[in-house]
């Protein structure tokens, strides 16, 4: 489990930065700037607030913690959508970024899921 953790806190970390360059590479049309202050709000607090549940204090502490990280990277998945469909980047450009978004939403709802087993919340 210790691996996995110190994966997913570079992959977080590694996945706000890949959105902090998203930022920095979006036209500056109004548009733009507006939807890219979210996506970079919400992208870095997944890095964020993953590592907050690492000093979780209790199970349910860990997975309410881990579900506000779940709710920042969907949030984050809905605002690359938007700048895809908003024709401000292309949908081929943001695959990369979406792919990930969707693999650490998968691997954050498995950790969620198994933990509520073990502790008989699910």
């Amino acid at each position: 489990m210790n691996e996995v953790k110190n994966d997913l806190r570079e992959r977080t970390t590694e996945f706000a930065l890949r959105i902090v360059k998203l930022y920095q590479n979006l036209p500056k049309s109004t548009e733009a700037q507006v939807l890219g202050k979210q996506v970079l709000r919400s992208g870095a607090s997944v890095g964020a607030q993953y590592r907050e549940s690492q000093r979780a204090k209790s199970d349910a502490d860990f997975i309410h913690k881990l579900e506000s990280v779940l709710q920042e990277a969907d949030e984050t998945a809905f605002w690359l959508e938007l700048i895809t469909r908003a024709e401000i980047m292309s949908a081929k450009r943001l695959e990369p970024l979406r792919k990930e978004t969707d693999e650490l939403i998968a691997i954050l709802t498995t950790i969620v899921r198994k933990v509520k087993k073990r502790t008989g919340k699910l």
